[in-house]
């Protein structure tokens, strides 16, 4: 009865490898071979042991070639069973649909990649490895979880492979990928920073009048908030209200898988220290908005957020919010800034631009699995939306 992961799983000729429960187990070499990504390092890893959503279970997936760790992977196991909620903001019948069978046929989900970002971090490696060597880890890891989860009598429903950028998903199918549902969502909206800028004004300069027009407004009713960047003590001491206010977006999201836990803010300042920063926005000195980002090499990602729905109308809070990340990325030199799946419209008039991530997707039911593809259209809310163009 396999309840933890000992042994290392052959793959091919002196590619192997092997399953971790715990962040404790990981070989020593795990963050050099993970240098490329902030989201598969130990430090973060060891936020989501600490402080990942209750209904979620991490597994670390070191990849040998002869003996040595050559690769790092991510994977996430939810159970949907213990979500409040799968988002309120839709309140349709399409929606209860959805939320039914969810709950009955998708309710046991695996992940292989970071279901809680959006972006392509589910692996890294330190040296040169091909696509079929790639898809064949990916498939032969979910292999032997869904078997883990079966000696433990929880049978997975749903297997997803999440975010890859076009190129990647490309090469993927053509090997063990090749008969698994390839879908696409809302694209990740990644703004691409001109070189040139240097400052606000710069940035602020090259819009055309309309959206300078748009930038003013925004200003001019953001007038009496406070913004500041907390510390751990800080962070701590407004845990409650970083949490509410979070927790208000989350819930009135179209659609969710999890919901963080209390503490993830500030498990997430103590382990990542300067490369997570957390701003509070402040009105009359209460804390009424706040936003995350993560540095990540070169990449600035934009993390989670949260607003007093009032202020948030008010002041234009939110616009607000993405203008800030967007000085921090300038002056900050980054090349470009992660912005993720969610109102895609406002955040293509601040200047970043639809970028299409593909999943692979199969159900463990074969009767399900042969018509995921229909099925999976039709639970997935469809977004209409207008591209803005806000530059000269």
């Amino acid at each position: 009865n396999r309840s933890t992961f000992v042994e290392r799983f052959f793959i091919v000729k002196g590619l192997t490898f092997k399953i971790y429960n715990h962040i404790k187990e990981l070989p020593n070499s795990w963050d050099n071979v993970a240098v490329s990504n902030v989201f598969l390092q130990t430090h973060y890893l060891e936020v989501l042991e600490k402080s990942a959503p209750t209904n979620m279970q991490c597994f670390y997936i070191g990849i040998f070639e002869n003996q040595e760790l050559i690769g790092v992977s991510l994977a996430q196991y939810l159970d949907l069973n213990l979500l409040e909620s799968f988002g309120e903001r839709d309140k349709c019948f399409k929606t209860l649909i959805r939320n039914f069978i969810f709950k009955n046929f998708a309710s046991h989900t695996l992940f292989l990649g970071n279901n809680m970002i959006t972006g392509q971090n589910g692996y890294a490696f330190s040296k040169e490895i091909d696509f079929e060597h790639i898809s064949e880890i990916l498939m032969e890891s979910a292999k032997e979880i869904t078997i883990y989860f079966k000696n433990k009598n929880i049978k997975i429903h749903l297997v997803s492979f999440k975010d890859f950028y076009e190129h990647c998903s490309v090469e993927l199918k053509k090997y063990s990928l090749s008969n698994t549902y390839e879908f696409n969502t809302q694209p990740n909206m990644i703004f691409y920073l001109d070189r040139k800028w240097k400052n606000k004004e710069d940035y602020i300069g090259s819009f055309s009048k309309k959206y300078r027009d748009q930038y003013k407004r925004a200003h001019k009713k953001f007038d009496g908030i406070q913004v500041k960047e907390l510390t751990y003590d800080e962070v701590v001491l407004h845990e409650e209200t970083l949490y509410d206010l979070y927790h208000y977006v989350a819930k009135n999201a179209p659609f969710n898988t999890f919901f963080l836990a209390k503490n993830h803010f500030s498990t997430m300042k103590k382990q990542c220290q300067n490369h997570f920063l957390i701003f509070g926005y402040f009105l009359q000195e209460k804390l009424v908005g706040f936003h995350t980002i993560l540095l990540n090499g070169t990449v600035l990602e934009t993390y989670f957020l949260g607003y007093d729905s009032q202020v948030q109308k008010e002041n234009m809070l939110y616009l607000n919010m993405l203008y800030n990340m967007t000085e921090y990325g300038i002056e900050n030199g980054f090349e470009k800034i992660i912005f993720g799946r969610t109102a895609l419209e406002i955040k293509s008039s601040i200047g970043a631009i639809p970028v299409n991530m593909s999943g692979f997707i199969y159900h463990n039911n074969k009767l399900i699995n042969k018509y995921i593809g229909s099925i999976f259209k039709k639970l997935e809310p469809e977004v209409e939306w207008q591209m803005r163009h806000p530059f000269k």
